[in-house]
């Protein structure tokens, strides 16, 4: 399929897609003998995979840190991202764990002192 319908299965944008290559997320795909980009549905897959784990929080350096982990993401859904407790994936994610629950601390913090100026405990 071309750049558009790939885009439109994944739930993302032609230009999402050729960014994610560029970055090294999605390898390069096969292209016609026009030179468009065709995808299939390995790489459809492969994308909801990068798409979801961003949704949760990572960035886009955390799931290049990842490594063959977004592969087996793919082959296996249910497979836990972190891997094993030494693996390249069990780093990125307790990084970006330790990243939200400081940014946690932090907006609990400054909702306390705004509810403290205003009177609302709520």
């Amino acid at each position: 399929m071309r750049i558009g319908d790939a885009a439109a299965a994944a739930g993302t944008t032609p230009r999402a897609l050729r960014f994610y290559e560029e970055r090294g997320l999605l390898p390069p795909p096969r292209r016609t003998a026009a030179g468009q980009r065709e995808y299939g549905a390995a790489e459809v897959a492969r994308v909801k995979v990068i798409r979801e784990l961003l949704a949760l929080g990572l960035t886009v350096e955390d799931v290049c840190g990842l490594g063959d982990r977004v592969r087996l993401l793919v082959d296996e859904p249910r497979r836990r991202c972190a891997g094993d407790a030494d693996g390249p994936g069990a780093g990125v994610v307790h990084r970006r764990l330790a990243v939200l629950d400081a940014e946690i601390d932090r907006l609990t913090r400054l909702r306390a002192r705004l509810a403290g100026r205003t009177g609302d405990t709520e």
